[in-house]
């Protein structure tokens, strides 16, 4: 069985060795457990293992490590569970050449925290009759997300799964259903953009996914009117800034007097970049890596790009130091933070990756006239 994960560990904790080491061990004992695992029960005890893996990487490694870590975990796991699943279901008349499936939303850009649900699909080859092919892979899909459910993987509540029909495409389907929402540029179409674009390939025929990352980037980067309008999406959400005070935070609900370092600060970054990676007529579904790409291409200056890295890689930190101290208090784990409680250098810190936000919007606006913000 292929490593868990392909991380230089020593440089990953700080060249901590002693750290390293005992991870490292740890690892290959959840790998070998992993591979031997050939049922649900086995499957759910894996899972509670590699959870507790990453929980001991929170002190030890910095945050885009943690993220890529923490996806790569389940990466592992979700191939395993597919691997069973497919087995059991004696799939004799499907090879694995013809299908692909697909990780989408956080686990697609590989930034998922400590709190995951399902976010899949699948691909499969153009055929004569892809509603047959299509009704052959959907109760296997079925069984997998069923399975990701046990091992703590909650199903989407928006059933953006494999098992939903829309989401269990050929080829030439995903083509035309990526190609209809770069035409609509409705609310629903972009609000899809923002998930289905952020995804990469975890079992199965990879090349079917790489041919449709190539359409995809060549099709968005040619079409300047809905980059425009991802661009417009991406500006709908501000900062938590105050004018008088240094941050906005929720005034009413449970979560009054806090921020929700998810949806008003991390997406800030992710819907952002995402438009900067499609205008460079590539592919990458990491907000980092779009990031840097744009970069790459001129884009983007270097510097700033990598200053806006780093801010948001402290969000995301925050955002797992979170809910991992929401969980030891005995609470469901969120993406709330009070700034007022926070130690006195994490608040600035947090102040300061809340303005790199603006700075990264204003150049967004700047690049797409007309999106709004440009001043």
């Amino acid at each position: 069985m292929e490593k868990i994960v392909n991380l230089d560990l020593d440089a990953a904790f700080g060249n901590n060795t002693a750290a390293a080491r005992g991870f490292a061990r740890d690892l290959d004992r959840v790998r070998l457990a992993l591979a031997e695992a050939n049922d649900s029960a086995a499957m759910q005890k894996v899972a509670a293992e590699l959870r507790a893996l990453a929980r001991r990487a929170l002190e030890m490694a910095p945050a885009e490590v943690l993220t890529r870590l923490i996806s790569a975990l389940n990466d592992a796991l979700t191939r395993r569970v597919i691997a069973l699943v497919c087995a059991q279901a004696q799939m004799s008349q499907l090879a694995p050449s013809d299908w692909c499936w697909i990780a989408l939303g956080s686990e697609g850009r590989q930034e998922q925290t400590f709190v995951s649900d399902q976010d899949n699909g699948i691909i499969f080859a153009d055929c004569d009759d892809p509603d047959a092919r299509r009704a052959q892979l959907l109760p296997l899909a079925l069984r997998i997300n069923l399975m990701l459910a046990d091992c703590g993987f909650a199903l989407c509540r928006g059933n953006i799964m494999a098992s939903n029909p829309q989401c269990c495409l050929s080829l030439h389907e995903w083509r035309g259903r990526f190609l209809a929402w770069m035409i609509e540029g409705d609310p629903q179409a972009l609000l899809n953009a923002t998930i289905f674009f952020d995804f990469r390939p975890l079992h199965g025929a990879a090349g079917l996914a790489h041919t449709l990352c190539a359409w995809l980037a060549a099709n968005a980067a040619d079409n300047p009117r809905f980059l425009l309008q991802m661009s417009e999406n991406a500006l709908r959400r501000e900062a938590p800034l105050g004018l008088l005070r240094d941050f906005a935070v929720e005034k009413n609900g449970p979560f009054a007097g806090t921020i929700d370092l998810k949806l008003q600060a991390a997406t800030l970054f992710v819907d952002a970049a995402r438009v900067f990676c499609l205008a460079c007529g590539s592919y990458a579904s990491n907000t980092a890596d779009r990031l840097r790409l744009a970069a790459q291409e001129q884009l983007l200056d270097a510097s700033e790009a990598a200053a806006w890295i780093q801010a948001f890689y402290f969000i995301q930190r925050l955002r797992l130091t979170t809910q991992h101290a929401s969980d030891v208090r005995g609470e469901d784990m969120h993406n709330h933070v009070d700034p007022a409680r926070l130690a006195v250098a994490d608040r600035r810190a947090l102040l300061a990756a809340l303005r790199q936000t603006r700075t990264l919007q204003q150049h967004l606006a700047l690049a797409h006239p007309g999106s709004g913000r440009e001043g």
